[in-house]
């Protein structure tokens, strides 16, 4: 374990917590207080560290995924979803109103247009749906017309990404491609945003 430590720079101690909560399989034991741990636990400690601290995971939501990413029924779009339910942020709004009863519907109409195929059920419906109630009840009418600018960039780049994963072709690597790329595709999608947005803030407003 104090190879392990070294090697992926986590503390034993918290090599230790994520043993205990199953987000790490335990090694192979050579003694009576000694295990080995290979290459495929370091990979594993590294996946885990990146789910947490890049992708802003819980550990309960990184347990979840994990768990996901080692049961063999799941696969491909399934895994999709169970990597979408981790990343799904609780909502503050009132569901029950009928100002987000109304965005909800609203949103579903869109995708609808859209000619997408998702679940009707989606976490990310009501995300948006949360998303575009708070918008209206600010005034915020000229922000959400850019719903029709960046649905078409989102699948295209969605297009991308899941042709990306499907080409690796072992599963392993596959649902490994799913996870990463959901949850710390985010990540980098927000980091490119808010560049984006200070490279067009200078540029039309100057610096």
């Amino acid at each position: 374990m104090a190879e392990l430590s070294q090697r992926s720079g986590v503390s034993i101690a918290t090599i230790k917590f994520y043993l205990r909560e199953g987000l790490l399989p335990p090694g192979t034991a050579t003694g009576r207080n000694q295990a080995d741990y290979p290459d495929e636990h370091l990979r594993r400690l590294r996946l885990i560290r990146a789910l947490i601290d890049v992708g802003g995971l819980t550990v309960a939501a990184a347990k979840n995924v994990l768990q996901a990413i080692d049961d063999p029924a799941i696969y491909g779009h399934d895994l999709l979803g169970v990597a979408h339910h981790a990343i799904a942020k609780q909502s503050r709004w009132d569901r029950s109103s009928p100002q987000w009863i109304a965005a909800r519907r609203e949103v579903a109409e869109r995708i609808t247009q859209l000619g997408w195929q998702v679940h009707s059920e989606a976490a990310a419906l009501d995300q948006l749906a949360d998303a575009v109630a708070a918008m209206r009840e600010l005034g915020q009418e000229d922000l959400l017309s850019l719903l029709d600018v960046y649905a078409p960039a989102m699948e295209k780049l969605a297009q991308k990404e899941v042709e990306a994963v499907v080409a690796r072709g072992e599963r392993a690597a596959m649902v490994e491609g799913v996870v990463t790329g959901t949850v710390l595709g985010e990540a980098i999608l927000t980091a490119l945003r808010r560049l984006a947005q200070e490279h067009a803030s200078a540029g039309q407003q100057g610096p």
